[in-house]
């Protein structure tokens, strides 16, 4: 399964979350005002959520077209030299 349909995956569930549960609470006898704050929230959690999804997923194809650089270490640093540390002959 590539990285997109899971993503696609997990938002399906989240929106059957948010019709689910509403339904659910009004079958245990919760208000209804209680279950339509509910379903609201979980919408509008479900909705940043994939926001922040696309934005990584766009950020993430940005990164691999551009050629992403390789990790440098700690401090940055690249090479063989003075700055290195350790012990030195």
């Amino acid at each position: 399964m590539s990285e997109v349909s899971a993503v696609n995956e997990v938002i399906r569930w989240a929106a059957f979350g948010c019709a689910v549960v509403p339904v659910v609470l009004l079958m245990c006898g919760a208000p209804l005002g209680g279950a339509v704050a509910a379903a609201a929230g979980l919408a509008a959690v479900t909705a940043a959520s994939r926001a922040l999804l696309r934005h990584s997923e766009r950020t993430a194809a940005r990164l691999d077209a551009d050629g992403a650089n390789p990790h440098r270490g700690r401090h940055g640093r690249t090479g063989i030299g003075a700055h290195r540390g350790g012990r030195r002959a």
